[in-house]
């Protein structure tokens, strides 16, 4: 018998993760707003493909927390909201704690002096009370730790959570939240700890960033 032929599949796969791309950075890069409302029509226009793969893309998008969807009421970029901040925050510091224990070891040269001068950055604008530009940026900066790490599990988990969770720490209250007077010490033993190479004392700095509760 004739058997199937299994190509159309993957082409619509390939298709929904292109689209999916070009979604989730225009939402991460201010292009579709928070709130605003996504519709099939305009997104079909903008983006040349048929409804099946946009679908598709929002419903993973909304796994990752960047859509919000109610059936037959509306799809939309997620709103950020203050109460939701420092659980995602923390959220963050859970995973990356672990990352960063996996990633300093494994750093060559030239990736520990991208973070050193990456954590200079960060620490820069902390200083200057620029939570929200760090926070802009943060699922680029997150993915230097995971792209090192080494461990294609922990790299998956990283994919699939941390654009939503770094989206939520977009609110205006961020900087209240999350004190510079509180985080930059902390950033600060986490850039020798890089330096030291010592994966133990990066990962408690790393938590510490993240507010997290002493292991004391």
């Amino acid at each position: 018998m004739p058997v199937p032929s299994t190509q159309p599949a993957a082409e619509r796969k390939l298709l929904r993760d292109t689209v999916q791309d070009k979604i989730r950075d225009a939402i991460m890069d201010g292009t579709l707003e928070p709130g605003e409302r996504l519709n099939d029509d305009d997104l079909i226009a903008w983006l040349g493909v048929s409804r099946t793969p946009i679908r598709e893309a929002l419903a993973e998008l909304a796994r990752s927390g960047l859509i919000e969807m109610a059936p037959n009421r509306y799809t939309r970029v997620a709103a950020p909201a203050k109460d939701e901040l420092l659980d995602a925050y923390r959220t963050l510091g859970v995973i990356y704690g672990g990352v960063v224990r996996l990633a300093v070891p494994r750093f060559t040269d030239a990736e520990r002096k991208k973070i050193v001068k990456m954590l200079d950055d960060v620490a820069s604008r902390v200083g200057k009370e620029e939570q929200s530009e760090v926070a802009h940026d943060g699922a680029d900066l997150y993915a230097m730790w995971a792209d090192a790490c080494g461990n294609a599990s922990l790299e998956q988990l990283c994919k699939s959570t941390t654009d939503g969770l770094a989206f939520k720490l977009r609110v205006p209250e961020l900087a209240e939240l999350v004190p510079a007077d509180v985080i930059l010490p902390e950033l600060r033993k986490l850039q020798d700890a890089v330096v030291a190479k010592d994966p133990i004392a990066a990962e408690l700095a790393m938590e510490a960033v993240h507010l997290l509760p002493s292991r004391g």
